[in-house]
């Protein structure tokens, strides 16, 4: 079971208080690669369309639930690089 978005922001919350302006504008510029984002492109379109394997169905919710994981920890990130000032 993956947990809820508001379940990773708690356990999150004592990493984005120790962010350092130079972490947070680092985590704030991640970004995947582009081969991994035509990847995602590739697994979203088959899971619209039903047809994905189990092993990409796997893939794909790893994929998601890491996306949930970075998207909360750069705004944890962002939160903290205004707090500070660094942008």
């Amino acid at each position: 079971m993956t947990p809820s978005p508001v379940t990773l922001t708690e356990l999150l919350d004592p990493l984005g208080e120790c962010m350092t302006p130079e972490v947070a504008r680092r985590v704030i510029d991640l970004r995947a690669s582009p081969e991994a984002n035509a990847r995602m492109q590739l697994l979203a379109s088959k899971s619209s369309l039903g047809s994905l394997t189990t092993a990409e169905r796997e893939e794909y919710e790893s994929c998601v639930a890491a996306g949930t994981f970075i998207a909360i920890l750069q705004a944890k990130a962002r939160k903290m690089a205004g707090r500070d000032g660094a942008t």
